[in-house]
């Protein structure tokens, strides 16, 4: 493939990516500056299994293997969003997926965590985002509801995937005052906000119903 090729294709990503954050996102009412201009830089079809490169700005979540999927734009934007980051947190993701919404969080705070529990997304998604050079982002393949205690607490946490309760390890790596966003649940799951008050207490408010799939351990059971 020639450079005159490749920069037409990249430039055909760019304006469906850019129609993309107009139409899915902005029109639903996100407004957070930050969050906007990182859905418009991170390239999902980087993402994507090659299959579905056409597909990868389309307003649906798509399948990349291990019975996983990368988000629906609009939830990654949505969640993100409502953490509330200026910039300066280190935040932690559990569930690394794709590694995109860990990408869109790279471009906005100063450290990023991730752990994803499944190797080959684990692998898979390191070569993305090694691809496009981030070095604000440290990752490892582990049980995500144990967190990455060795460089906590956080100010604030990113779960995508469904426990069936707040999962409390988590909770206790957050700074006082930090922020969680969470779906809980099985068959029915809301998108929680968790914030925490002090070393015993936390608050929580329901955002919206979701559709996550589920926090599992290594044994593939459900948390």
């Amino acid at each position: 493939m020639t450079q005159t090729i490749k920069k037409e294709i990249s430039d055909t990503f760019t304006l469906i990516r850019n129609k993309m954050v107009e139409d899915q996102i902005v029109r639903r009412g996100v407004k957070d500056q930050r969050v906007l201009d990182a859905m418009r830089r991170v390239p999902r079809h980087l993402f994507v299994p090659p299959e579905l490169e056409l597909y990868s700005y389309d307003d649906r979540p798509l399948l990349i293997g291990e019975d996983q999927t990368i988000s629906q734009p609009y939830i990654v934007a949505f969640m993100t969003e409502q953490l509330f980051l200026t910039g300066k947190e280190r935040v932690l993701e559990i569930g690394t997926g794709s590694g995109y919404q860990t990408a869109v969080l790279a471009e906005i705070v100063e450290e990023v965590y991730t752990v994803e529990i499944k190797k080959v997304l684990a692998k898979r998604a390191q070569a993305a985002l090694d691809q496009l050079a981030y070095s604000n982002i440290k990752s490892k393949c582990s049980d995500g509801y144990l967190g990455y205690k060795q460089h906590a607490p956080f100010e604030a946490i990113m779960i995508t995937a469904a426990p069936k309760q707040v999962p409390k390890p988590l909770v206790e790596q957050l700074t006082i005052g930090g922020r969680m966003i969470v779906p809980i649940g099985t068959l029915f799951q809301e998108l929680v906000l968790i914030t925490r008050v002090d070393a015993d207490r936390y608050n929580q408010k329901p955002l919206l119903p979701v559709r996550f799939v589920p926090m599992v351990n290594q044994k593939n059971r459900t948390y």
